[in-house]
């Protein structure tokens, strides 16, 4: 995913990862862009300072599957074959909301 396309997936409220289920892409109160790692809270800018280069290669970033694409498997793969945002145990990956 490009830049723009990584952007354009978060503001539309899908969930975009990056290399795993485990790095979520969000976009915080003040419009920054940032990559969380679940599991501990740290995050990075999904971008260098000055906005352009991604933290990450364009091919480790994607969207997870909805529900209905992990019941119709194939109906929306990734273009690696590899499906990565659906969870070991077949649960779709849930969009990191940080709690009050």
């Amino acid at each position: 995913m490009t830049l723009d396309d990584i952007k354009a997936a978060v503001d539309a409220g899908q969930t975009v990862h990056w290399a795993n289920t485990g790095y979520v892409v969000h976009k915080d109160r003040l419009g920054q862009y940032l990559i969380t790692h679940v599991p501990n809270g740290s995050c990075i800018g999904l971008t260098d300072r000055g906005g352009h280069r991604l933290n990450g290669k364009e091919t480790e970033f994607f969207v997870a599957q909805s529900k209905d694409a992990a019941e119709n498997p194939g109906s929306h793969p990734r273009p690696d074959g590899q499906g990565k945002g659906v969870v070991p145990g077949g649960k779709v990956a849930q969009s990191f909301r940080r709690q009050r």
